[in-house]
């Protein structure tokens, strides 16, 4: 059995603020070694419940924050960018299932550091009218290679905006959110020993988990954070303008979609 585990940082126990996520801070290297600590508890769990192969997905903003000295040698890692399934690359491995740890809720949600993607660019991603959070986008993506999220971990927020599109996974909470920068958080120790339990609980149950199959064709709207970020996409001829700051495309996969929609993050960086 091959797992790939999809790390990300905003979900991770003891992180609140941005400074915390993003490198050049002295509290973001502090995170990363609880989000390679998180890491560790999964993959700790994945080779517990059955697993025999491992890939570890570092997710998070420029996906060069896991420390690949500390992270369990067992595990094979997955760093750096341009890629193009992104947050579940190795999802074409032939792996059997997928974890997403330290996730967090979509943006203009209620959760901690909420976003989609992109907290400069996007204001809000729907697939058929539906809003994604990055689980949902990404969980799309794998159950496109037959992967099923068999496990998420993040917030109160994260968990309950996904759990109807993931349910049969086992989530756990690490954190509630009490505001978009507070929250109260299970310690370290406590959050990688929830993590570990609930992937080996996750791979133990793996055969009622289905992969999260979109339908396609889709359409994609996407609401940017400014009418300039709106002018900047639309240089893109297959965006429909449909309001100042919302757009519409059309795409042939999941897989389309969320390249297009990464084509964008990149693009927004002209404007920064």
């Amino acid at each position: 059995m091959k797992i790939l585990i999809s790390v990300d940082i905003e979900g991770v126990a003891g992180v609140f603020h941005s400074q915390q996520v993003r490198a050049g801070n002295p509290e973001y290297e502090r995170a990363r070694r609880w989000m390679t600590d998180e890491a560790n508890a999964a993959i700790a769990g994945a080779f517990e419940g059955g697993a025999a192969e491992v890939y570890v997905n570092d997710s998070h903003g420029d996906f060069r924050n896991l420390l690949p000295d500390v992270l369990d040698a067992r595990a094979q890692v997955i760093q750096g960018k341009p890629r193009y399934l992104s947050m579940v690359a190795g999802v074409d491995l032939g792996v059997d299932g997928v974890c997403m740890v330290g996730y967090h809720s979509r943006a203009q949600g209620a959760g901690i550091l909420a976003h989609t993607i992109n907290s400069f660019a996007f204001a809000g991603i729907a697939f058929d009218g539906q809003p994604m959070s990055e689980a949902g986008l990404y969980g799309a993506l794998a159950g496109e290679y037959g992967a099923p999220v068999l496990m998420g971990s993040g917030d109160d927020v994260f968990i309950a905006e996904n759990r109807a599109l993931f349910p049969q996974a086992v989530f756990v909470q690490t954190k509630r959110a009490t505001g978009q920068t507070s929250g109260i958080s299970l310690s370290p120790a406590q959050s990688c020993a929830a993590i570990r339990a609930g992937v080996v609980s996750a791979l133990e149950n793996r055969g009622n988990a289905a992969p999260l199959v979109w339908p396609t064709p889709l359409a994609v709207t996407l609401h940017t954070q400014s009418p300039a970020l709106a002018d900047l996409f639309c240089q893109w001829p297959a965006f429909e303008r449909v309001a100042p700051t919302e757009l519409r495309f059309g795409a042939p996969t999941v897989e389309a979609a969320v390249r297009m929609l990464n084509c964008c993050s990149a693009m927004s960086a002209m404007l920064r």
